[in-house]
């Protein structure tokens, strides 16, 4: 796939990720907990993977690869999948959606020039360069503009 095709995908991404949480945030509201929500989310979500993942997967790990996994990466992805999600629905009717957006996205944009300039969990290096610094810098400006 080339890259304008991922970008598109991952501007798609984004704009999901926007729906699904106003969407589940007033779920949360309508219950009055944030966390059937989530529960709700995360459910329908990991049936939703198992049912692709069934009919898609050709192939599965062995018992020797799926050893070799640190159990770490079992726990931390479903971990912080959980915290975030939960956090994201109790702050979005609280700050409104698109706030609580710009300041989820400020994060992200910190942290992946952060993890990217270091290779963390094994990604290529991007280092941090004055360029990329003066993008954040302007991204996140002009977010932190559009929501005052």
């Amino acid at each position: 796939m080339n890259n304008p095709a991922l970008m598109l995908l991952s501007f798609s991404v984004g704009i999901m990720v926007v729906l699904q949480g106003g969407i589940s945030a007033r779920l949360g509201t309508l219950l009055n907990n944030s966390l059937l929500a989530t529960s709700t989310a995360l459910t329908l979500g990991a049936s939703f993977t198992l049912i692709t993942v069934f009919i898609t997967v050709r192939q599965f790990p062995s018992v020797h690869q799926l050893k070799e996994v640190p159990l770490y990466m079992w726990v931390s992805g479903g971990l912080l999948s959980f915290i975030a999600v939960t956090l994201f629905y109790y702050v979005i009717p609280r700050l409104g959606i698109s706030k609580a957006v710009t300041f989820g996205l400020a994060g992200q944009l910190i942290f992946a020039a952060v993890a990217g300039h270091f290779g963390w969990f094994n990604m290529p290096i991007e280092p941090i360069t004055i360029k990329k610094i003066v993008g954040l810098v302007v991204m996140i400006s002009g977010a932190i503009l559009i929501k005052s």
